[in-house]
């Protein structure tokens, strides 16, 4: 049993908390109200939004060194829903890991919407949790936590794919936001 800490209580958090669940893992979720809390798992989901994120680091930095930090954001401009924020050689997985040097960080769960991970399907397919990340261990971890949860997992090569994740989220993102695809559906992938 792995304990996971979820920072952050909105759809995307309870839709993992949910699955890891399902596998018989331990959940401790963190809202806005519990910076008093300590976190205690030694897996911390980021699941606020991506303009949250420098807050999260600035209040609870400290006890995320040396854990795996999963890293779940899409930078999008929300006020446009036109572009990412980060710069184009980068990602914001990449600026949270320069900012966790001690913390092992993982792009994962961002292609994914609430409904798809609560549902475990995508349609007739299985919801696939794509996960980047330079810590084969870390990836090997949160993997154990996604498959235990019913969902399939794949490796999605180093952090260096997060970018292209974090595009794909977009994407899909947009594709919601303008009515082409519903927020229960999205990209399924067959292997």
């Amino acid at each position: 049993m792995t304990i996971i800490s979820i920072i952050g209580t909105g759809n995307m958090s309870q839709a993992i908390a949910s699955v890891a669940a399902k596998g018989g893992h331990s959940v401790q979720q963190l809202g806005q109200g519990d910076l008093d809390t300590a976190i205690t798992g030694e897996i911390v989901v980021l699941a606020v939004p991506y303009p949250a994120v420098s807050t999260v680091i600035a209040q609870r930095g400290e006890q995320l060194a040396g854990r795996i930090v999963v890293d779940i954001t899409n930078p999008l401009d929300f006020e446009t829903f036109d572009s990412l924020v980060v710069p184009a050689d980068s990602s914001a997985a990449a600026e949270i890991a320069a900012a966790l040097p001690s913390s092992r960080v993982l792009k994962a769960f961002n292609t994914n919407f609430a409904g798809t991970l609560g549902a475990g399907s995508i349609g007739a397919l299985t919801t696939t949790v794509l996960i980047a990340g330079d810590d084969a261990a870390a990836k090997a971890a949160l993997a154990d936590v996604v498959t235990s949860g019913g969902l399939n997992a794949i490796d999605a090569g180093s952090l260096k794919r997060a970018r292209e994740l974090e595009a794909v989220g977009f994407l899909q993102l947009t594709l919601a936001a303008n009515e082409k695809v519903s927020w229960t559906g999205g990209f399924g992938v067959v292997a």
